[in-house]
């Protein structure tokens, strides 16, 4: 497996971490463990995430996570417990995604990892407060329900077509953004920012 497709996937499950975390750490741990994602002998540092600990407390947060994402403002609150844990979290799954022997390598995936689920997890939780400000709370479910869809999906493709995963993580970068982007002029709009003030 060459560099790119290594840094594809680290960058890919980061991301993917400042989403749903736990979701990650479950659905990764279970594909191993039923052979579904067949990872490379290079990976196999993630064999931790197939102990049946890690998973059983992986499944039991990440059904937490599911219906507190799905409640308006339980959702904001959620995302603001997370904001250091989820960064955390993908800058340990980039780390044990590449190659140990390589302390250098290991350090720059740590930050970017880390860099990279801080990114996502911003995206997420402007969009989702932009969200909550809508008088419709059906979009909350839509949206949620999206990121669960988007997240196995994706994490799934991460790891069987490593040729893609560099992809993936420049798609779901681009994503993360324009959610940045889009929220903040929302909000500003919200607040008022931007008006014009009254001609005397």
């Amino acid at each position: 497996m060459g560099i790119m497709e290594i840094i594809g996937i680290a960058g890919s499950v980061s991301l993917l971490a400042g989403w749903r975390l736990y979701l990650c750490i479950f659905a990764t741990g279970l594909a191993m463990r039923m052979d579904v994602v067949p990872l490379p002998e290079h990976l196999a540092s993630l064999d931790v995430l197939a102990s049946p600990w890690v998973m059983s407390i992986a499944a039991l947060a990440a059904v937490a996570e599911f219906f507190a994402d799905k409640v308006m403002w339980l959702d904001s609150i959620w995302d603001a417990v997370h904001t250091f844990v989820r960064p955390i979290g993908g800058a340990l799954l980039a780390l044990a995604i590449v190659d140990p022997s390589d302390p250098t390598v290991q350090v720059v995936a740590f930050l970017l990892g880390g860099g990279a689920s801080f990114a996502a997890h911003a995206g997420k939780a402007g969009a989702r407060g932009v969200v909550n400000a809508s008088p419709e709370p059906v979009s909350n479910v839509a949206v949620s329900t999206a990121e669960d869809v988007a997240t196995v999906g994706l994490l799934y493709l991460a790891y069987e077509f490593p040729l893609i995963a560099a992809g993936i993580a420049v798609v779901l970068l681009g994503l993360t953004i324009w959610l940045l982007v889009i929220a903040r002029r929302i909000i500003g709009k919200l607040f008022g920012r931007g008006k014009e003030p009254p001609v005397a």
